[in-house]
């Protein structure tokens, strides 16, 4: 623990506030130790089970993690903290964040007016209109949508789903590596991160079942886009996890589809499978641009209700003006010809540098998505060597949990010429190491 940071407080609701003070203001710091129950007690004249039960709430809100023998820390990415990404420096080119390139992405066009209502949208929160496109868009790709709504974007959907369907405490089966905002926002909810290996084919079945076996109660993946990785379900995997999945009926199972458009991947989607209970998630951040905080989401009945019901005692309803815009880009064939050829593109960029990383023999994945993932033994020096030569990659612990190291690099606005250049920079980046890497 920080030497300089004391707990205070004579009850466990004071205790574990005087934790979480010393956590937002930086007096304990992630993987800080905190005192054994029995010395705190002690320290504070309180009997053990008062620091007990505040351990106890700090678990369940995510700020602290017991492990074992190693005793209670602070957990990686407390809850009351915010992991934003660091500032590029001036100069380097930007391949760690994920985004897309803006030139694939359509001019917003709001509702030129908007008449005004009279009191709120809560008995018809989505607009008939967008309703049905969003019907045919998961349609298009088999998922059932028989009930669908909307949601602020696929993370908001996501922890509306989990907070309705689990307890503090509960388990969730995720990717590993995987999308470090949900890697940060299960443990804020109070809910267990449990890894589950990722291969080129997404999810890996048996580690699945592994992890189905231990309780999970809920299971969040990607069918194709798989961020970090780019890994997609082919059809003999999809059927894999399909079977595995059947044996565990009452886990409710969340697909993140946020590269529908832009992922350059068939849909082989756990969604069209037909299990008791799931959810897919689209958002349209990646093709249609950041400012529309819209998901639409498809799944079945009892999970619908759910999520409606939460939503209705809190935010009510996305914005009808937000919807409108949606509504009016995803209509549009002139959008949807500027998206096919982000598509295109992107699929063209990550297999320029996924190549000319190989002519120096350096292994690499991406085969739908945004980026590519290389693994190395040393992610720092590789993140600070390739930034001492113009490039900014992104680290990969913030994606990990139990995974090899590596880092993610953005392809999307990486031309062929630079991916050479960018290639042959790393090749040098490893060689100052006298390092051999290959996976």
């Amino acid at each position: 623990m920080t030497a300089q940071y004391a707990i205070a407080g004579t009850t466990a609701k004071g205790i574990a506030a005087s934790v979480e003070r010393g956590v937002s203001e930086g007096g304990l710091a992630p993987g800080d130790a905190l005192p054994p129950v029995r010395r705190l007690a002690d320290a504070l004249g309180v009997s053990p089970g008062t620091v007990a039960t505040a351990y106890k709430e700090l678990r369940q809100r995510g700020l602290v993690v017991t492990r074992g023998r190693g005793g209670t820390v602070v957990a990686e990415v407390p809850s009351v903290a915010s992991r934003r990404p660091p500032r590029v420096p001036d100069g380097l080119v930007d391949l760690a964040g994920g985004h897309p390139d803006p030139a694939f992405l359509p001019v917003l066009r709001p509702p030129s007016a908007v008449a005004p209502v009279y009191g709120s949208h809560r008995a018809a929160p989505r607009l008939a209109a967008l309703e049905e496109l969003t019907r045919r868009w998961f349609e298009r790709d088999g998922v059932p949508a028989r009930y669908v709504t909307f949601a602020h974007g696929a993370l908001d959907c996501i922890a509306r789903l989990l907070s309705t369907e689990l307890r503090p405490g509960d388990a969730v089966a995720v990717e590993d590596p995987g999308f470090h905002h949900l890697l940060d926002l299960v443990p804020a909810l109070g809910l267990r991160v449990v890894p589950v290996t990722v291969d080129g084919e997404g999810l890996e079945p048996e580690s699945l079942r592994t992890a189905l076996r231990g309780g999970v109660r809920a299971v969040v993946c990607s069918p194709r886009g798989q961020c970090p990785t780019g890994a997609f379900f082919t059809r003999s995997r999809r059927d894999d996890l399909v079977s595995v999945l059947r044996e565990f009926p009452e886990v409710l199972v969340v697909e993140d589809d946020h590269n529908a458009e832009v992922g350059g991947a068939a849909a082989y989607t756990l969604a069209a499978a037909g299990l008791d209970r799931w959810a897919q998630v689209r958002t349209v951040s990646k093709h249609l641009g950041i400012d529309l905080r819209w998901a639409g989401v498809a799944c079945d009945a009892v999970t619908l209700a759910r999520h409606d019901g939460r939503m209705l005692m809190t935010s009510g309803w996305v914005s009808h003006m937000l919807q409108g815009t949606v509504a009016g880009l995803l209509g549009d064939e002139a959008v949807r010809a500027l998206v096919a050829t982000g598509e295109e593109a992107y699929g063209e960029r990550r297999a320029a540098l996924i190549g000319a990383l190989g002519t120096y023999g350096i292994r690499a994945v991406g085969a739908s998505g945004l980026n590519v993932w290389v693994p190395v033994r040393d992610e720092s020096a590789v993140v600070n060597g390739l930034r001492t030569r113009g490039w900014w990659v992104a680290a990969g612990a913030r994606f990990r949990i139990g995974a090899p190291p590596a880092v993610r690099i953005t392809t999307a606005t990486l031309t062929p010429g630079d991916a050479t250049r960018l290639a042959a920079d790393f090749a040098e980046v490893l060689g100052d190491g006298q390092a051999t890497y290959g996976g």
